[in-house]
């Protein structure tokens, strides 16, 4: 009796010191984990590109270098001479060739950082060509399976890069399905990606980002102020009037929104072009991880520091964008009317959309699985028993694929461990919840605590804006290799912790902007009741507030999961050998050297991320958008 009296005591104690400082803690440990795994690898990498005698000499040489800025080197080299600038810009459009029928640019040296922008610019306008059209039909049309194509819109955030690669590779490819399809039409085969790669990383770009478009569009579209659109008729508008200045300035900020974000992905673009085009299309992101192959860190540094900079300008302009979509007054939308009806031009227009867009998803990931299930003689299984016999026979050094399935999912699993905790802690954070009420606070205060809400949410955004090569970059050189500390210690991550790091760091935004929108959305007066019966600020966050989120985070958790299978950026530089190797890395070892295998790797990565898909789409996952539905349902306690 004594000792169970006194293990109950010790039960009880330990009770009572979680309740007090458990959130504390938590918080304390979710801040160290990002200063260290986030923070500091970022700021080695700036620290490696200002090293030396003069710091900004490797600035000033890739500026002024022809293959990184194309035209602009001579602006860089020379900023003063405006004259000799202007002279070379009038001798470019004298040479424009203004034609009857086409007008013919003369060449324009771009530079990789030109390139870079110019291909994200292409990949931009396709995903808004292909995704504006979506929102359209989901805003205004009601058909059935509306609700499972909207869930759709997800897939970004699931299907790994490299597996969109993958199928784009079977699609276009010279052994692809599509040459397939055209020689028994009795055409001459043409490998387009061969012809034309910059065209299919643009697909590629617009099969991954189109969604997102369509999914932030679609949000904005339900929410436009109906009432006005109304008014606008009943005082002579037309139809098309009401639509051009009563519709558009409120989809405005939501286009502008998935536009900005759709530029940031594809700007820092890595997996697609390394797969698709090589260096032959090099991007920032793919020169930057030939110069870590080649152990050229300072050059590495240098080129990751001005990407950084230049996407970190980006999402500055996208959270405002974002800030003033939130902003606007919701409203009612436009009623729906049945899809199914007397065939018009309209509904013409959209059938032959839905035939281009039906071809461009499906036809990827379908080629895909063919690819993987067939060779030249028809129906095969040898791919994946390639798998299998790769398993058993294969060396050391090659890649084998039961411990790169293996460490895909022990890795996803460890990552949401990792990640939940710290997503809730940001979520009560940002949401303001911290405090666990008003507390009466002044005007001054509670804007400072505004301001300071405002500063942790633009941090949290810091994933986004660096990219996944960048932070790989910043922890092999970091963490990987050691940093030394006083007494003789040194800091080091190797291997799985350092994957799992990184893993965590790129997916705990994805958990913040799943429970964040629902935790803001709980009745505070449900807390202050519990902070008023004596239960402590963690107390009232796991007894009530946890509970009434618990969809967030599974969805939360579920993103996790699939950003961590899917990973690949980081995953590929710090992978040091094939023991630590994860599906996508080995998607691209084996693309390009063997085509079936790497499809069936990749169908296999595919069912993965698909229950991941699953999980989301069933929980309501959100991402980047549905923020007046969230401030609807939130307002309820329901899901977003």
């Amino acid at each position: 009796m004594p000792v169970s009296g006194g293990l109950l005591d010790v039960r009880v104690r330990l009770r009572a010191v979680v309740d007090r400082y458990g959130l504390a803690a938590v918080t304390v440990g979710t801040v160290a984990v990002l200063a260290v795994m986030l923070f500091l690898p970022v700021g080695l990498v700036f620290a490696e590109a200002f090293a030396g005698p003069t710091p900004l000499a490797s600035f000033q040489a890739v500026l002024t270098d022809p293959f990184y800025t194309g035209v602009l080197a001579n602006v860089f080299a020379d900023p003063l001479a405006v004259g000799t600038h202007l002279g070379n810009v009038l001798v470019w459009l004298a040479a424009i060739d203004l034609g009857f029928w086409y007008l013919e640019l003369p060449p324009l040296r771009k530079g990789l950082f030109g390139f870079t922008a110019w291909q994200a610019l292409l990949s931009t306008a396709a995903s808004l060509l292909v995704g504006l059209p979506g929102a359209y039909v989901l805003a205004r049309f009601e058909f059935p399976g509306r609700e499972t194509v909207r869930s759709l819109t997800i897939l970004p955030f699931v299907l790994p890069g490299i597996m969109v690669a993958s199928g784009f590779y079977a699609a276009f490819g010279r052994g692809g399905l599509a040459n397939w399809l055209v020689g028994l039409a009795g055409i001459a085969p043409l490998d387009l990606l061969e012809a034309n790669p910059l065209l299919v990383v643009v697909l590629a770009h617009a099969f991954y980002n189109a969604p997102l478009v369509t999914r932030i569009t679609t949000a904005a579209w339900e929410s436009v102020d109906q009432s006005a659109v109304e008014t606008a008729r009943s005082l002579g508008a037309s139809r098309r009037r009401a639509f051009r200045d009563v519709v558009v300035p409120q989809l405005r900020p939501a286009i502008v929104t998935g536009a900005l974000l759709t530029y940031i992905f594809t700007f820092l673009t890595f997996p697609i072009v390394l797969a698709l085009g090589g260096l032959e299309l090099a991007t920032v992101e793919v020169w930057v991880y030939d110069r870590v192959q080649r152990l050229q860190f300072e050059s590495a540094a240098t080129l990751a520091v001005m990407e950084t900079v230049i996407s970190l300008a980006l999402t500055y302009a996208y959270l405002r964008y974002e800030a003033a979509q939130r902003a606007m007054a919701g409203g009612d939308g436009p009623e729906r009317e049945p899809l199914f009806g007397e065939l018009d031009l309209k509904r013409g227009a959209i059938a032959v959309y839905g035939l281009f867009v039906f071809v461009l998803f499906v036809g990827p990931l379908g080629s895909m699985v063919v690819e993987s299930l067939t060779d030249g003689a028809g129906f095969t299984l040898r791919h994946y028993a390639f798998l299998v016999e790769r398993q058993a026979t294969g060396a050391s050094f090659q890649t084998k694929p039961l411990p790169a399935i293996v460490n895909s999912l022990l890795f996803a699993a460890a990552t949401v461990l990792v990640a939940v905790p710290m997503g809730v802690v940001v979520s009560v954070v940002t949401t303001g919840r911290s405090g666990g009420g008003a507390g009466g606070a002044g005007s001054d205060r509670s804007a400072s605590r505004s301001r300071g809400r405002a500063v942790v949410e633009t941090l949290t955004m810091l994933p986004f804006a660096v990219s996944g090569v960048v932070f790989g970059v910043g922890l092999l050189r970091g963490l990987v290799f050691g940093i030394p500390l006083p007494g003789g210690w040194r800091l080091q991550l190797t291997g799985a912790v350092a994957i799992v790091a990184a893993h965590a760091v790129a997916a705990y935004p994805f958990v913040v902007r799943n429970v964040a929108p629902q935790l803001a959305g709980v009745d505070t007066r449900l807390v202050e009741s519990a902070r008023s019966l004596g239960a402590t600020r963690t107390r009232a966050l796991f007894d009530i507030e946890v509970p009434l989120v618990a969809t967030g985070l599974v969805a939360g958790a579920a993103f996790a999961f699939a950003i961590s299978v899917g990973e690949f950026d980081s995953t590929v530089i710090l992978a040091s050998d094939s023991a630590s190797y994860t599906m996508p890395v080995a998607v691209e070892r084996y693309l390009g050297r063997r085509f079936g295998p790497a499809m069936a790797m990749g169908t296999l990565l595919l069912a993965v991320t698909a229950a991941s898909f699953v999980v989301v789409g069933r929980l309501g996952g959100t991402v980047e958008s549905d923020h007046r539905a969230e401030g609807r349902e939130g307002s309820r306690g329901g899901r977003p």
